[in-house]
């Protein structure tokens, strides 16, 4: 049996469901790009990965476009997207469980650090967290190896307790910073990876609804 010391959190797709603001936003940053994009769910890929890397990757954009892309995302996003989520079902009670037991719940995302701490502060889950890291709102896009870095540095994870700490999150790119830092991972597919994606990244462990999460984490079972 393995009790986690640290529980690190991605926030879209895995605490929150916000495919709304940010397929919505996204669609907006296309249209002002010239992109008419009237399908929102073939923009459901940008939920999780850096924006820029979306941009590039989806629709072909030079760095100096995605860049552009982002400012126009940002610009709808922080009037309206911000807070069109909402928790999933059961995440505010697993967290207060794991804030409870001392498993120290962090948030480690792409997005910017600044929106994530409104997002926590707006559904009242803040409390709950040890610490929320994130990108700053600079043209600077870490991966998210160096997002887990930064956790380890804030809230001082030695090397050693690296075996203590998990990484949760919903996409390939929370498994790969996973165990590209050497901790383990918990893929959820009540987010947005497609099928086999999580498997196929190396995830430690497999939850397909937050139920299943909180029985890898709260009673202490390996898979």
């Amino acid at each position: 049996m393995k009790q986690y010391r640290y529980t690190l959190f991605d926030l879209d797709g895995t605490l929150t469901d916000s495919g709304e603001g940010i397929t919505k936003s996204a669609q907006y940053a296309l249209s002002k790009m010239g992109i008419r994009e009237p399908d929102l769910s073939r923009l459901k890929p940008f939920v999780g990965p850096p924006l820029m890397d979306s941009f590039r990757q989806f629709y072909g954009m030079s760095e100096e476009e995605g860049e552009k892309a982002v400012r126009y995302y940002r610009e709808r996003y922080e009037s309206a997207g911000l807070f069109e989520c909402q928790p999933y079902p059961g995440i505010p009670e697993l967290l207060a469980e794991l804030h409870e037991r001392g498993m120290n719940p962090v948030v480690a995302s792409s997005k910017p650090e600044y929106f994530v701490r409104k997002i926590l502060e707006h559904f009242h889950l803040d409390p709950y967290f040890t610490e929320a890291v994130g990108p700053g709102l600079d043209e600077r896009h870490p991966t998210k190896k160096d997002i887990i870095c930064e956790v380890f540095r804030r809230c001082g994870i030695r090397e050693d307790e690296r075996k203590e700490t998990v990484m949760i999150g919903d996409r390939r790119y929370d498994i790969e910073g996973a165990r590209s830092t050497g901790i383990d991972s918990i893929g959820v597919y009540y987010g947005f990876a497609e099928p086999g994606e999580l498997e196929k990244a190396g995830a430690t462990c497999i939850a397909d609804t937050v139920k299943d999460l909180s029985d890898i984490l709260l009673k202490l079972r390996e898979r």
